[in-house]
């Protein structure tokens, strides 16, 4: 190509950029293997992006011989844009080629992210290493489902296998992924455990801690039988997962260097992003295609400090050894560059982050610290306050939080990052209450939300009906309101029918005992509340135990086992459509819309976000299903493997809605914002003091010596105490420095102000928590004039309580208390929709078919609204005169904890109108009709019509995104023979191959 740029300055000019002398450095230097050790904020995908236009625009490269890779589709989204529009800014691609145009247009950069591109390398080469083009990708979700498919049908006996079934496979998948990541054959992992059992053999384990070596080794050696049958299942299946993608390309570029030979024809120039999260499996892949001495122009780019990903195989020694892997064609290695100006941060939080890195900068070759941009020497804040309880931190931070608001902070320039998800429903509540517009982001913490985590209660009722704790989740909302004397006796009931053999008596039928022993039936199995609920169901309400429920009660039971009796029906259809048909039978979506303050929190569009990552899961693209559709059950072992470990099953990105984002600290790497507050800086908490799973007590974990970064990893020196002891304080230090790491990214989040906060009293600890090393940090930079501190409470004292204990046990009446205003608001919205009905019927329409079904309104006054539908008629309860009313708003009136545990209610039932209610008055038309008369929304109807509002303007503008242009889709300069298959088969579909990053 000819060369269009001469001179750094002109590519200044034509990216109207002011780039500083280290980006132009970076940006200029000849092609050439190169390391950018890049710091926060320092600008790097500018820099990657005008380095493709500099060595475009100088002729030393066609566009359309780059390669960029990086992790997500959303990155590889935007680096691919941005390189894009420089081109074109530059004047080197053409926005609008003319197709009639007699010279060939030049191509575009191929963007992509690293499973991506080894997905499409085994594509192209996998025959070589015997592996055909066909094999189908088993997405995150359904690996669970093959693997519990692999322990179901395991021979055994597995006597060194004590963990629970679920446990069983997550330690099977991560067995797998270890042994993937690091290319270790299973064969050499079952040799060093037999090597290590004989070595332990004769030596004398004197704790705990040295007898459990022993007994992981045992068990790591029948989960590596585990691991391979898992792995013959997959080959028999033709299937491969993510770690199967990327250390069969490794293997490929390894052992066959004509794939290199060829990339390296095709790629004339290689971009590698966030090069310090890759595993080492990436890193030989890469290495091997584009390093190993070829000298091949490799451009990696990365932060050490910024390396969190290690729990999950990322390797932050690939950076700093990038050099050696990557050297000159000369031996040389390759050349070490930095960016070091921080241009989203004021310099006073620098200061504090810099501050906080200085171990860090230590430890790896090439990190400077970050300094500002001129001018912005003296800009940033921090603010820090140290509670005496956890609820009073939560309202300090939802107070700040709505100040800034009030004063012109547009809420989407805020985020609240956390260590973990345990306190999103907390923080979103108390939000809420002060009219902020909040979202959560992430699967974890929605499955924290009330609207979700009542969802999920149903469905797991549904699939296990020994789910007793979502069960009694049920029972105690809002919506049935069943109140402890009554949820006492259905537990007696359920015990009854499990201690004698049921209803009637049976356990004195000998035959019957004999059976249940052959069996082995185990009672403690069998407890079910669900198997109580359902005798209410029977002839006359239910056994004659004598038990004294409530009228009441027995009405709701019968209507709530009918409900599930009914929803079971439907278990065998597609996942999507039994979630939709569960929102439908409770109402819980309805209540979303009609709740003014559900439409506040977002809750709709919170359950709408739940609903995508179970289509996700559902229809997963370029997933395979192991048996066919993907089923409840599958979803809900999903859902609880993703709340426990996250092991790069959510892949949530914050959206672009103008709200307050509450997320962990992990998701907010890469993201930036005006302000950030970080709650819950506390001993043990932030930083965490919860040491990395050992591979010395854990079968699921690869022995150190084995990994490819053992060198950056400590390890055993001796079989005895005190070498066991030096070996968990050496991991100690590997985790402090891990959670080091991870502040360094919280706190370079913010461009403007930081918040910090912890307090004294947890919600539910008996010893007092106080501030941990980050926030003492925070507190001595402000004290240092860089910021304020709003409060900073006292060390209780020496045996004081914690208050919040206190209020725990402290007598309480249950079923809450209605609300008389909401309740009354709601019978008036009802009474108007009667009364329009009966206008309706007086002007002689047409009765509707659920008319005829149920011909007197009066008998039915709600029948069309009715959250609590009748059973079948078969299945007829009990009539129900006093049927109470439950709140008008549930969702701005309970507390909610995690969906897993047997938490305090979180209401969404709509009530219905026309039932009298103590201490409540009527309703007085005369009042509705002079309130309408005033033409003015109420409150209520005015956020209605701003979430309307708010969907309008997202449907307009999704469609004039959609409507802008037709992406042409650039041929690369070459074809490999699958390729021209694909391209004469479906042209279409290759084109969008090639679209997507």
């Amino acid at each position: 190509m000819s060369a269009r740029i001469t001179d750094p300055e002109e590519l200044k000019e034509l990216l109207g950029i002011p780039f500083t002398p280290e980006q132009v450095a970076c940006i200029t230097a000849p092609p050439a293997p190169q390391v950018i050790v890049a710091g926060a904020g320092s600008g790097k995908t500018t820099v990657m992006a005008a380095r493709v236009v500099w060595l475009v625009g100088t002729g030393r490269v066609a566009p359309d011989r780059v390669l960029g890779l990086t992790f997500t589709n959303k990155a590889a989204g935007e680096l691919a844009e941005r390189v894009r529009k420089a081109l074109v800014t530059a004047g080197i691609v053409d926005p609008d080629p003319d197709p009639g145009a007699t010279e060939e247009a030049p191509g575009e950069p191929a963007i992509s992210t690293y499973h991506a591109f080894a997905g499409q390398l085994l594509k192209d080469h996998g025959l070589r290493i015997g592996l055909e083009p066909s094999a189908r990708l088993l997405a995150d979700a359904t690996r669970f489902q093959l693997a519990a498919r692999v322990l179901r049908s395991a021979p055994g006996p597995y006597p060194a296998l004590t963990r629970p079934f679920s446990d069983l496979v997550t330690d099977l998948l991560a067995l797998d992924a270890e042994l993937a990541e690091h290319l270790v054959p299973t064969g050499r992992l079952r040799a060093y455990d037999t090597e290590l059992l004989r070595t332990l053999e004769g030596t004398r384990l004197t704790n705990e801690a040295l007898r459990k070596v022993p007994e992981a080794a045992r068990a790591r050696q029948e989960l590596l039988g585990l691991v391979e049958a898992y792995r013959d299942e997959k080959r028999r299946r033709d299937l491969l997962d993510f770690g199967d993608q990327i250390a069969h390309s490794a293997t490929l570029a390894l052992d066959h260097p004509e794939v290199g030979r060829i990339l390296r024809e095709q790629f004339a120039v290689v971009l590698l992003d966030e090069y310090q999260d890759t595993s080492v499996a990436q890193r030989l892949l890469l290495s091997g295609l584009f390093g190993g001495g070829t000298g091949h122009p490799v451009t990696a780019v990365g932060d050490p400090c910024q390396a969190i990903y290690g729990w999950r195989g990322a390797s932050v020694a690939n950076l700093d050894d990038f050099p050696e892997h990557f050297p000159h064609a000369d031996g040389r290695p390759a050349e070490r560059f930095a960016l070091s100006e921080n241009r989203r941060s004021g310099g006073r939080l620098l200061d504090l982050a810099n501050g906080l890195a200085a171990p860090l900068r230590a430890m790896h070759e090439g990190v400077e610290a970050l300094r500002p941009a001129p001018g912005a020497e003296r800009d940033g804040a921090v603010r820090c306050a140290l509670l005496p309880t956890h609820a009073e931190e939560l309202a300090w931070l939802a107070d700040s939080i709505a100040h800034l608001v009030r004063t012109g902070t547009a809420p989407g320039e805020i985020a609240v990052l956390c260590r973990t998800a345990g306190d999103f429903a907390q923080i979103q509540g108390a939000l809420v209450e002060r009219d902020v517009p909040v979202e959560v982001v992430g699967l974890s913490g929605l499955l924290h939300l009330p609207e979700v985590a009542d969802l999920v209660a149903v469905c797991e009722v549904l699939q296990d009906p020994g789910a007793n704790a979502a069960l009694v989740r049920l029972l105690t909302g809002p919506r049935w309101r069943i109140g402890p004397r009554d949820l006492a006796l259905l537990g007696r009931r359920a015990r009854a029918l499990v201690s004698y053999g049921g209803p009637d008596g049976a356990e004195d039928d000998p035959d019957r005992r004999l059976a249940e022993a052959v069996e082995g039936t185990d009672p403690a199995e069998v407890i079910s509340l669900a198997d109580a609920l359902d005798t209410f169901l029977e002839a006359g309400g239910g056994p004659d135990d004598g038990l004294p429920f409530s009228a009441d009660a027995r009405v709701r039971f019968a209507r709530l086992a009918a409900e599930l009796r009914e929803l079971r029906r439907s278990l065998a259809d597609p996942l999507m459509d039994v979630l939709h048909r569960v929102l439908a039978t409770t109402g819980l979506e309805v209540e979303l819309s009609a709740s003014p303050q559900a439409l506040a929190a977002r809750r709709r569009e919170t359950l709408g976000n739940f609903l995508d990552v179970a289509a996700s899961f559902a229809g997963r693209e370029g997933g395979a299903a192991v048996d066919g559709e993907a089923t409840l059950q599958g979803f809900l072992g999903f859902l609880r493997t993703a709340a426990q470990y996250e092991k790069g099953l959510d892949n949530a990105l914050p959206g672009g809605e103008n709200t307050v984002k509450v997320l962990t600290a992990h998701k907010a790497k890469g993201l930036e914002w005006d302000v950030v507050a970080v709650p819950g800086l506390v001993a043990k908490q932030f930083p965490s003091e919860q040491s990395r799973e050992s591979w010395t007590a854990n079968a699921k974990v690869l022995p150190h010596e084995l990994r490819g970064d053992a060198r950056t990893l400590p390890d055993i020196t001796a079989w005895d105490s005190k070498g066991i002891a030096a070996f968990k304080d050496a991991m100690k230090g590997h985790q402090r420095t891990e959670e080091l790491r991870l502040g360094y990214v919280t706190f370079t989040r913010p461009r403007s102000l930081l918040l910090g906060s912890g307090h004294w009293w947890g919600p539910t600890q008996k010893r007092p928590r106080g501030p941990s090393g980050f926030l003492d940090a925070l507190r001595e930079h402000c004290e240092a004039g860089y910021g304020e501190i709003e409060a900073w409470a006292a060390p209780p004292e020496e045996g004081s309580e914690n208050p919040a204990l206190r209020e725990s046990a402290a007598d309480r009446a249950w079923p809450l208390p209605l609300d008389p205003a909401a309740l009354r608001h709601r019978r008036r919205a009802a009474d108007v929709v009667l009364a329009h009905l009966a206008r309706i019927e007086t002007v002689g329409d047409e009765p509707t078919a659920r008319d005829e079904e149920h011909p007197s309104s009066e008998e039915h006054p709600s029948s069309d609204g009715d959250l609590f539908p009748e059973p079948p008629e078969e299945l007829e309860p009990p009539e129900d005169p006093e049927w109470p009313e439950p709140p008008e708003d549930p969702y701005g009136s309970y507390e909610d904890e995690p969906y897993d545990g047997a938490p305090p209610p979180d209401p969404h039932g709509v009530p219905e109108p026309g039932v009298p209610e103590p201490g409540v008055p009527e309703p007085d038309v005369s009042e509705i009709t002079s309130e309408r008369a005033e033409g003015e929304p109420t409150p209520e109807e005015a956020r209605l019509i701003g979430s309307w509002d708010r969907d309008l303007d997202a449907l307009a503008g999704e469609l004039r995104r959609a409507r802008e242009t037709v992406h042409e889709v650039p041929l690369p300069g070459t074809l490999t023979a699958s390729q021209l298959l694909r391209l004469a088969a479906d042209p279409d579909g290759f084109a969008r191959e090639l679209a997507r990053p």
